[in-house]
């Protein structure tokens, strides 16, 4: 590969040839200010429109100030990144920016993690020249199940575009008008509940100011939590475990899983059970209906719906059922893991402890926006009682431990609550890419085969690929697996089941870049991909600490079957564990 030297800040430095003046003085340690650009670079995701203008440098011999992330380096090229001119141009583009923001930083929700609001602070800006004349708010906010759209905070750094159209190729939103009065905004409808949006939140992850924030569900279970006629139960993801620290100043990939436990009891939480307990009794239901598919298959019976779909992922859910209507009988019906918590929890536990499902309330932790969505779908309640009442992100359960003034690093690690507190390996790893294929597989292999699996890390599973694939060898049997994280990554996957073309016998799609770990719901990362590796290790970890790795052998799965459900794949189980999908275009009733 051909190279260029230049310099930079009296620094010289040789890079490959298009390479960009700001990932060059990234290499030299020279930190660049920006706002638009952001770079997760092991997932191939890059937003460089050059809009905010923050980075620019001077180069020699150019009149012009240039954008350092668009900008490609040339051989001799010399660059001051940091000049008194440079500097001044920084101090008016930010205070231009401000000047049409709104000043409502002490109750906005992004207030303490909003880049624009650290942007002002590293830039040194006290005063808003011109702020008394900026436009008065012509928009209004656009509130869905999920997420809240605050028009009047956008400053047009188009992440969130770029995330949506081009990463998880949704199309939800585009940048519309001119001037002051440009904006992200549905593509074609006023308001993101009648768009296409998926509410995986990924626009909301990646947003440098309070213009995308989550529906906050805090309040409700605050009160639910104060309600001496409720008995309330919360469920926590396997996902949040290994970012949930991020909020309290620990390394990323650190496991809070015990702390995050005594946590939830102090702040008043009836049972603290693990999601966890669910993704097991997810794998004893898909994996029954993988194997039946296969076999059904494998004798020429047309049928038999291959290859067959995970459906844990909400957001994945909504884009088939937006873009893919005509394969909605391809998909597992197997429920998600919160939404088969919700209905074991509010059948099999409520009549254990001899309460009414209706005085107990479910509350879930997760690391997605779209759980916010899902447990208000009208077909997961009965009598119009949801399964699961309230859904709160990582973000919000971090803050409402601040807010109980309780010091997450000091507390003694709790066991979770039994019976549905208890798991396995198989169900830690349903919180990364790859994790949910392969929890299936550890099952699967043992009861197709009836032989014992010796191999449990199926690494060939494992990665940050988009798009995966690897064939795995059931004592003779070659099951063809593949994996896709990112909506972007799965229409391609769907696209050739679509047209007959699939060789996948089983397909995995998540619908965030590194899956449940990268969730719109987590801490924010900033364009760290190096946090959402970190957080997958530690999801490995957790996993291999385990005496029991299979869903299978979960003695608390076992006893539900016995005692309540009867067998995998019988008429309760498909009643109370499955479901089924919609074309999205005739639009799914939301309770209000």
């Amino acid at each position: 590969m051909e190279t260029i030297k230049l310099t930079i800040d009296n620094k010289e430095i040789d890079v490959p040839r298009g390479t960009t003046i700001y990932k060059a003085a990234k290499e030299l340690g020279i930190d660049i200010p920006t706002l638009c650009y952001m770079d997760l670079h092991d997932l191939n995701i890059e937003n460089k429109p050059a809009g905010c203008r923050i980075c620019v440098a001077e180069v020699l011999g150019r009149r012009n100030l240039a954008p350092t992330c668009s900008t490609n380096c040339e051989p001799g090229m010399v660059v001051k990144t940091h000049t008194p001119r440079v500097l001044n141009a920084r101090r008016t583009v930010l205070e231009f920016i401000l000047s049409d923001h709104p000043k409502d930083c002490l109750v906005c929700s992004k207030s303490g993690t909003c880049e624009l609001q650290a942007m002002a602070h590293r830039l040194g800006i006290r005063d808003i020249p011109g702020a008394e004349f900026a436009a008065v708010s012509t928009y209004r906010k656009d509130t869905s199940p999920s997420i809240i759209r605050d028009l009047d905070k956008c400053i047009m750094c188009r992440r969130c575009e770029m995330m949506c159209n081009e990463v998880q190729t949704v199309g939800a939103i585009s940048a519309v008008n001119r001037g002051f009065m440009a904006t992200v905004a549905p593509a074609f409808e006023q308001n993101l509940e009648h768009s296409t949006c998926t509410y995986c939140g990924q626009c909301v992850s990646v947003c440098p100011t309070g213009a995308l924030t989550e529906v906050n569900h805090v309040p409700q279970v605050l009160r639910a939590l104060v309600d001496p006629t409720k008995t309330v139960v919360v469920q926590t993801a396997p996902a949040v475990r290994a970012a949930l620290g991020e909020e309290f100043g620990l390394a990323p990939g650190t496991l809070v899983t015990g702390k995050m436990t005594a946590a939830l009891r102090a702040l008043g939480f009836d049972y603290v059970f693990d999601t966890d307990f669910a993704a097991d009794l997810t794998i004893m239901e898909e994996g029954t209906e993988l194997l039946d598919r296969l076999s059904r298959h494998l004798k020429g019976d047309t049928t038999a719906k291959i290859p067959i779909l995970t459906s844990c992922c909400p957001g994945w859910v909504n884009f088939f059922e937006e873009y893919f209507p005509d394969l909605k009988d391809v998909p597992s019906t197997a429920k998600s893991p919160q939404q088969m918590f919700g209905a074991i929890a509010k059948t099999y536990f409520a009549d254990k402890i001899g309460i009414n499902r209706k005085d107990m309330v479910v509350v879930s932790i997760m690391p997605c926006l779209a759980k916010k969505y899902e447990c208000q779908r009208a077909e997961f309640s009965v009598d119009g009682n949801p399964d699961v009442d309230f859904s709160i992100s990582t973000r919000e359960l971090a803050t409402f431990i601040k807010q109980a003034n309780i010091d997450i690093k000091t507390l003694h690690d709790e066991d979770f609550d039994s019976p549905m507190g208890e798991s396995t390996g198989a169900g830690v790893i349903f919180g990364t890419t790859g994790g949910v294929i392969e929890a299936a597989c550890r099952t699967a292999y043992e009861l197709y085969t009836g032989k014992k699996l010796e191999r449990l890390d199926f690494t060939e599973l494992r990665g940050m690929e988009g798009v995966r694939s690897a064939t795995i060898d059931f004592d003779g049997l070659p099951v063809n697996i593949g994996i896709a994280h990112g909506l972007g990554n799965a229409r391609k996957l769907l696209d050739d089941v679509r047209s007959g073309k699939s060789q996948f016998h089983a397909i995995e799609v998540m619908a965030c870049p590194g899956g449940c770990i990268g969730g719109g719901g987590q801490p924010l990362h900033h364009g760290n991909s190096d946090i959402i590796k970190a957080r997958a290790t530690a999801i490995y970890a957790e996993d291999r600490k385990k005496s029991l790795r299979k869903s299978h052998e979960n003695p608390f799965i076992i006893k539900l079957y016995d005692e309540f459900l009867g067998k995998p794949g019988s008429e309760k189980a498909h009643h109370l564990l499955h479901t089924q999908y919609f074309d999205k275009k005739k639009k799914i009733m939301i309770k209000k």
